[in-house]
């Protein structure tokens, strides 16, 4: 499975994992979207909500797709975040592994807070 994301000047996929949340964020596109940003992390609104799972992390690699649960939100790290404690990305709180970015992760960087997120099924 995989989503299609166009985020303002960006365009990129996800390698959706199956998980239960990454299932639902399939069977939810397409929807709309405005991104934020949070120092070098990306994260949308969804129409998903789910309960965190078992494996959920706080501290993942550069081009982790996550879900935050707290936010309902898809979270796209590409770098170091404002609670960094050493190069890695640091979520806001434990989030659901959903899959992988296809790519550079840094195509996430030409995105700006307000620009319009498209998600689709690829």
């Amino acid at each position: 499975m995989k989503l299609k994301v166009t985020a303002g000047r960006a365009r990129f996929e996800i390698e959706l994992a199956d998980t239960p949340t990454a299932r639902a964020l399939a069977a939810a596109a397409p929807f709309d979207s405005r991104a934020q940003t949070w120092g070098e992390e990306l994260y949308f609104s969804t129409p998903v909500h789910a309960k965190l799972e078992a494996d959920a992390r706080q501290v993942v690699e550069p081009g982790t797709a996550c879900f935050w649960t707290e936010g309902d939100a898809i979270a796209l790290p590409y770098g170091r975040t404002p609670i960094s404690t050493d190069e890695r990305p640091k979520l806001a709180s434990r989030c659901n592994v959903i899959g992988t970015l296809q790519g550079d992760a840094r195509v996430l960087a030409q995105v700006r807070a307000g620009d319009r997120i498209a998600v689709e099924k690829a």
